[in-house]
Formats: C-alpha cells, structure tokens, sequence
C-alpha cells in the first residue's frame, strides 16, 4: 500500500472515530501543578515559572509545571517542564486555538536550539507508566543533545498518557485516536527535563537527570490521570 493510501485511510478513520463513534468526551478529574511539590529529595525547585498569556495560549496546555530545580552540590539547574492537556481535539482554524502538544523537536529550532544529537532511548525510573501497550509495550523517551552557539543542553522528553509513556510522534496520533474510541478521552501531557552539559560533561549531565527523574516521575500520575 502506498504512502499516499496509507495516510488517506488514516485521515478517514481519524474523520470517523472523530465524528461518529465518541463524541462524548470525558476530562478525568485530577491534581493541579499548583499542588505539586517544590522539594525532592536533595533536589529545589528554586524558581516556578509563569508562562505569559500569549505563550499558553499558543501551547494549548491545560495546567504546567514550569521550574528550575537545583541540589546544593550542584551549581546547574535543571528545567522541567510538564504540559497537561485535558482535551487535545483539534480545533477549527487551529493556530492560537491549537489544543494538541507541540513536539519540542519542531519547538527548538525556532528558539535558536539545534540539534545535533537525537535518539530513542529506553527509560525505567521507578513509578514510570508501562509503555504502549497493543502500540509497543517499551517505556521510551527521546534523548537529544541540542546546542547554541557554544553551550549544550541535554534533553530528555516523552509523551504520558493515561497510564502509559512513548517517544514516538505516531504513537501520539494512534493511541490519541484509540483512546477517543475505547474511553472518549483525549488527555495527556509531555514531560520534559532539560539539564546543562557542563565544560563537555555529557555523562555528568545525565547523573544528574536520573537522579531528579527518580525523584519526580512517581510523583506524576496524581497530576496525570491514568
């Protein structure tokens, strides 16, 4: 089958799951960020950070956690960030009504971030959701080394929803759809740790992730609702 037919019987029972079959949809009840906590362990959230009107409203997110946490034996800060969206059904015109997460590898480059390593990687911090299920039963997350002009920054991101975590951009879409048809939902939220390489350190930068990871990520299904 070609591409072409492949996409258009995609987009027409995307059209069908969409318009006949759940149009009821259900937003689950669940914690706010506002609630969540600012210390982790070792690990500070030394500053929560608001988003402008204008920067949300583009992002579509329901409720966030925007914060920088440090640790005292550390003198870098790691950025979180974790995006919830309760519905992500498209809407007409899209753009400043878009409701649907925003990839962060489409995100960076406007920001001036490119990248210069990028790959899927297996994740197994503890509390961390299984995977996808009939889709893939691995829990993966993208892993990127993204630089301006003479600093870098290690990424690591993935998808959460419903009980579930994934990397991949089709996964999204699929189990989006399989989820309005099966449970008339169509929540979920990206998870994003964003860690400074310092003087080259690449594999400091990553001790670092794992040890805010473990701390934070069980704590995520509360806000997250499975």
């Amino acid at each position: 089958m070609s591409k072409v037919a492949v996409a258009l019987t995609f987009v027409a029972l995307n059209y069908y799951v969409y318009q006949f079959w759940a149009t009821e949809e259900v937003i689950p009840d669940r914690a706010l960020f506002a609630e969540f906590p600012l210390q982790l362990g070792d690990w500070t959230c030394t500053e929560r950070q608001t988003m402008k009107r204008n920067q949300l409203k583009i992002l579509g997110a329901t409720d966030y956690l925007l914060c920088n946490f440090g640790r005292e034996s550390d003198s870098s800060l790691i950025n979180v960030y974790v995006g919830y969206h309760s519905s992500q059904v498209r809407k007409e015109g899209g753009g400043g009504n878009e409701t649907v997460i925003h990839p962060p590898e489409h995100c960076l480059p406007g920001s001036g971030w490119n990248i210069i390593d990028s790959n899927v990687v297996q994740v197994d911090h503890p509390g961390l959701p299984e995977g996808m299920g009939v889709l893939g039963s691995r829990r993966e997350a993208k892993r990127f080394v993204i630089a301006k002009g003479k600093a870098r920054q290690l990424v690591y991101f993935w998808y959460q929803s419903q009980g579930r975590v994934f990397a991949r951009n089709n996964q999204v879409i699929l189990s989006r759809m399989w989820d309005r048809a099966r449970r008339g939902r169509t929540d979920g939220s990206l998870v994003r740790f964003t860690v400074p390489i310092q003087r080259g350190d690449v594999e400091a930068a990553e001790e670092r992730y794992r040890s805010l990871a473990e701390q934070l990520v069980p704590l995520l299904p509360r806000y997250i609702p499975e």
